[in-house]
């Protein structure tokens, strides 16, 4: 059996992990990710600095998600006294090598605080307009059919301050996290493997399949 997902409406990779994205209309997802997803890296090179030999992050400096070039990265950085230092060539992830959230998840969120929250704040990969009423949990363990490609759904996201930063100014906005945290388990969205690579496109249907 097959159970209708929802729809895909944005595809968004990051070139560089925690700088601005890039939108695109199509896109192939290969086998661990997507293609010029987090291909490069920012690390921290200050021996004082909490995070040295680490990757600098949006929880850092609410700043990096405004940029696109490593070199303003560096230079936003460096006036807060952070030397930074590009790594290229791996797949920089957090906890997973592809990341989907649905818009009936955001839409709690703005239900609760009675604005419109731009996806882009949990800097998805995938963002679905919603067929179902399901939450993360359930869809832990699915298999996902997007277009030619295949998913499997592993775990829930957790979720730091990044959310909570604007997509426009950067200013920081609390209640978001609050929110997620007290009646979200501080989860949104969720991360997925890839079983089958392949080109997915914007308005491909998202399907659960139905099997282990």
């Amino acid at each position: 059996m097959i159970v209708a997902l929802g729809e895909l409406r944005k595809i968004w990779t990051y070139p560089v992990k925690s700088l601005r994205r890039i939108e695109h209309t199509t896109v192939t997802i290969q086998e661990d990710g997507l293609e010029g997803d987090r291909r490069a890296a920012l690390y921290v090179m200050s021996p004082e600095h909490a995070r040295t030999g680490k990757t600098y992050r949006g929880k850092e400096d609410n700043r990096l998600h405004l940029l696109a070039l490593p070199d303003d990265a560096e230079r936003a950085a460096g006036e807060r006294g952070v030397e930074l230092a590009q790594r290229n060539g791996e797949r920089y992830y957090d906890a997973g090598d592809v990341s989907l959230i649905l818009d009936s998840w955001i839409a709690e969120v703005e239900a609760a605080l009675g604005r419109s929250l731009d996806p882009l704040r949990w800097r998805p990969n995938l963002y679905l307009r919603a067929a179902t009423q399901a939450k993360e949990p359930a869809l832990i363990g699915q298999r996902v059919r997007i277009g030619e490609a295949i998913l499997r759904v592993l775990r829930p996201i957790g979720r730091c301050v990044t959310p909570t930063y604007d997509q426009e100014t950067g200013e920081s906005d609390p209640a978001i996290s609050r929110f997620v945290a007290e009646h979200r388990d501080n989860k949104m969205g969720v991360y997925c493997s890839v079983e089958q690579p392949g080109v997915v496109r914007a308005g491909d249907r998202a399907e659960i399949l139905a099997g282990p």
